[in-house]
């Protein structure tokens, strides 16, 4: 069974915060959401790690060097830090040497992805990359030369490993899962994730196989409506039997590299109003015990997500695990559900059938 334990770490926000860097460093680094999903060029908006927690272990090269990855459903490179790099947050990150692999070989193509807070740029290797005790052979993946200003500084992982789809892999690069397939490596063309409530350990993303501990309450599949990201159409979203957002219908990603649920800025406000929140999103904890399921309804089915699971609580205060995303309006309504709704659901990313399964957890 090729399954990748992943870790659970206090987010950036939270570590800022407890240094007293959050406002500077929210001030220094402006950003955009919705920049990773309407890319100019290959854009990710990487403000998103600012509360991510689930992080995992691969190896690249022979002998074995180690890096921390976040494996993340919105993007498709791999991508880790390398000796050629002198930005600061490379100094304090593991990087990748290809002078100690002898399984490496290099290229002259260059690798740039602009990011909401900066940019990264690196040049394309191929080498062993090992995922979960699974060897993909003569992988492609970047080797990072310059990493934007300090913002990958504070961060827990080395780099990210993305497992969308290859038509929004930047440079062309065949996306780690994407070879899996097609070297056999995997039983079935699939992955799955669980991510773990509160502080409980045992969060992990599974290559290859679906995990029936977690599905117990029976898999409720989706077709894609796009082969991108993991994207899906939804048809509304209601509070108490009335729908309140997304009411004609609108597009969802679900997307593990995003922590909150990203909501079009004019539901967001609708929905602060509904559950009473500040323009902001805080929130009084006593109030949190009455608050309202969001239900997503989506392919027919009713998805909810409870309080427990939307309210973020952090150092005595309440906040609500959501944040705005101004989308282009030609684009349509695009709502992210990113680890408050997956915490709630075993999710399978089935590449064979191009859909996603969801299964409820107790």
């Amino acid at each position: 069974v090729h399954r990748v334990p992943l870790k659970r770490m206090k987010s950036l926000r939270q570590r800022l915060q407890e240094q007293g860097l959050l406002e500077s460093f929210l001030e220094q680094h402006p950003y955009n959401l919705a920049a990773k999903y309407f890319p100019g060029i290959a854009v990710e908006a990487l403000e998103n790690y600012m509360d991510d927690e689930y992080f995992g272990t691969i190896s690249i090269g022979t002998p074995p060097q180690e890096f921390t990855v976040v494996f993340d459903t919105g993007s498709s490179n791999l991508w880790v830090p390398s000796v050629f790099c002198s930005s600061p947050a490379c100094r304090n990150h593991n990087r990748f040497n290809p002078g100690e692999s002898s399984t490496f070989l290099s290229t002259n193509d260059t690798l740039f992805i602009a990011y909401g807070t900066g940019s990264m740029t690196g040049v394309l290797g191929y080498d062993t990359v090992n995922v979960a005790g699974i060897n993909v052979h003569n992988q492609i993946f970047g080797l990072a030369e310059t990493e934007p200003g300090d913002f990958f500084y504070y961060t827990p992982f080395d780099g990210i490993l993305g497992l969308a789809f290859p038509s929004i892999a930047s440079s062309g690069a065949t996306p780690v899962f994407d070879n899996m397939m097609m070297e056999n490596l995997v039983d079935r063309n699939l992955f799955s994730v669980y991510l773990s409530r509160n502080s409980q350990g045992g969060s992990f993303v599974l290559f290859g196989a679906i995990d029936p501990y977690y599905t117990t309450r029976g898999i409720s599949w989706i077709p894609l409506s796009a082969e991108t990201y993991w994207q899906i159409s939804m048809e509304s979203v209601s509070i108490n039997g009335t729908p309140v957002a997304c009411s004609s219908g609108c597009q969802a990603i679900v997307d593990t590299g995003t922590t909150l649920l990203a909501v079009p800025i004019r539901a967001f406000r609708i929905l602060m109003r509904h559950l009473g929140a500040s323009s902001s999103g805080e929130i009084s904890c006593e109030a949190v015990s009455n608050l309202p399921d969001l239900i997503f309804h989506i392919h027919g089915r009713e998805f909810p997500v409870p309080p427990r699971a939307y309210v973020l609580r952090s150092n005595g205060y309440c906040s609500l695990g959501l944040q705005g995303m101004d989308t282009p309006t030609e684009e349509g309504e695009l709502w992210i559900l990113g680890d408050v709704f997956i915490r709630e659901y075993y999710i399978i990313f089935d590449r064979a059938n191009n859909k996603v399964g969801l299964s409820r957890l107790p």
